[in-house]
């Protein structure tokens, strides 16, 4: 007698089937579990053991194997303790085998037999809406399932409660979607940044286009401060993304309250980050914090400080939009669509060309701080913005600076211009190559002018398009004319750093 149960394994953001089949027969008795079992799942056995126990159940004196199919796939996780559970019941005849067939199955049993919360479960009940199945998952996760769309979801708390349900005896409501408890007006406000009036314009520009930014400045002149504002002011997340982004933190096991993520996430890892924890890996591969800051913000302070590995590892997703892992044993793919904010000191004192304070080892303490990041992941930071110190006299004066509110009213108006150009949710930051030689249409004494400044600089090719990028957003800005001005250019220039 097998009784077959249908689950899922992950790789990535990629479900993929798992067919879990239960056979008790003659022999010693036994319980054995193969088809590449991780230790936690090795160890589903005991917990089953234990969970039947406190329902009364003992396992008969037989033979029991659990087979996990396909057999080349590897198993990771405590997730596949329900479907082993319900197939063994299904093997004893406890419940009907024809019954279990048309569910999807995850969940992590305790000794007492109550389901726990598993990661994953909102990817899995995308899958089961795709292949026309109902769901069985723990009742924590029940809400975040039901964002999946039109499907039947069982959400029990604990073994007998499920048993009941199939057998029809209890019947168990429904979960109703949530929303994360994201309290979006805790976020800091713009106007309380007193003075940087051109690092704020380069913050708002960043916000209107999608663009990564890089602030340098003296230690204290508010770099993080204006970092931490930027999440107000960006637009809030379509269905689309906050679905996207809700999957990956599903998997990684953070996602808050068993709701859908609402709120642009702002991710600040400490400059003391390995590279597998910035772009994901690890002995299970999980993702890193570029694809935890997908559809919105990875803020790195203090960006010399970081691993010179680390940094060079977002070379590839910065392009991409993707975090491409490779191992031995693994080959997953998490998206990571982020806008990267950093910051660093001019040079390690931090005072560089401030006469009073600079070290004595100055210009030269400037140079070979900064050449810790490679010419490559410079020339992928679309803007780069001095942060001078804040005077005095400002920090003593009334805040007289915009609300995020006002500044993004114009970011948004700014978007929907780049929505009705390119179609779809499309900004000037992730565009094709040929939809922006479309966009950035120019005069002659404009395109001479952005030439001459190229070649002087002897920028390269990816520098010059991103100089046309932060262009088109400033035309954007400023009501999206389709000709590009001399001064959205020469702008766009003075947002190019300059080897020092």
């Amino acid at each position: 007698m097998v009784a077959r149960i249908n689950t899922v394994s992950f790789q990535g953001v990629e479900v993929k089937p798992v067919d879990v089949q239960v056979q008790l027969s003659n022999g010693l008795p036994a319980f054995n579990i193969v088809g590449l079992p991780d230790k936690a799942v090795a160890e589903s056995k005991e917990r089953v053991r234990a969970a039947l126990h406190s329902l009364g159940l003992a396992l008969p004196p037989k033979r029991l194997t659990v087979n996990m199919a396909p057999a080349d796939l590897s198993k990771e996780g405590s997730h596949f303790d329900l479907p082993i559970a319900l197939g063994v019941l299904g093997a004893m005849g406890v419940l009907p085998k024809d019954e279990l067939a048309g569910y999807v199955v995850l969940g992590e049993l305790s000794l007492d037999a109550s389901i726990r919360p598993v990661s994953g479960v909102l990817p899995a009940a995308i899958h089961a809406n795709e292949i026309e199945h109902s769901l069985i998952c723990p009742k924590e996760c029940g809400s975040e399932a039901a964002w999946a769309g039109e499907l039947d979801i069982v959400a029990p708390a604990d073994l007998l409660q499920l048993i009941n349900h199939i057998k029809g005896t209890q019947i168990l409501a429904q979960p109703e979607a949530l929303l994360a408890n994201d309290n979006v007006t805790d976020l800091p406000d713009l106007s309380h940044v007193k003075g940087q009036e051109s690092a704020k314009r380069a913050l708002e520009i960043t916000a209107a286009g999608g663009h990564n930014l890089l602030m340098i400045g003296a230690p204290g002149s508010g770099k993080s401060m204006l970092a931490s504002c930027l999440p107000s002011i960006l637009p809030p997340l379509s269905s689309r993304e906050a679905l996207e982004l809700s999957m990956i933190h599903s998997l990684a096991g953070m996602l808050p309250e068993g709701g859908l993520i609402r709120q642009r996430p702002f991710r600040s890892p400490h400059h003391s980050a390995s590279q597998p924890a910035l772009v994901g890996g690890g002995q299970k591969v999980k993702p890193g914090e570029i694809s935890l800051a997908h559809n919105g913000v990875l803020f790195l302070d203090e960006l010399p400080e970081f691993s010179r590995s680390a940094l060079e590892a977002l070379r590839q997703p910065l392009e991409t939009g993707d975090a491409l892992i490779a191992r031995a044993n693994a080959h997953v793919r998490y998206p990571a669509r982020f806008q990267l904010i950093a910051a660093m000191n001019p040079c390690r004192c931090g005072y560089l060309g401030d006469s009073d304070m600079e070290c004595t080892k100055a210009p030269r303490c400037g140079v070979d701080y900064q050449s810790k990041i490679s010419g490559p992941l410079m020339d992928r930071i679309d803007i780069h913005v001095d942060v001078p110190p804040v005077q005095i006299s400002d920090l003593q004066g009334v805040g007289t600076g915009e609300p995020s509110k006002i500044v993004a009213q114009r970011i948004i108006r700014a978007r929907e211009i780049q929505e009705m150009r390119y179609g779809g949710s499309k900004i000037n930051a992730y565009i094709s190559g040929d939809m922006l030689d479309e966009a950035t249409q120019m005069s002659d004494e404009t395109r001479a002018l952005l030439v001459k400044s190229v070649e002087h600089a002897k920028l390269s090719a990816r520098g010059y398009y991103r100089i046309l990028r932060v262009a088109r957003t400033i035309a954007d800005l400023n009501g999206g004319a389709e000709l590009l001005s001399t001064s959205d250019i020469s702008e766009a220039l003075s947002y190019r750093r300059m080897a020092i």
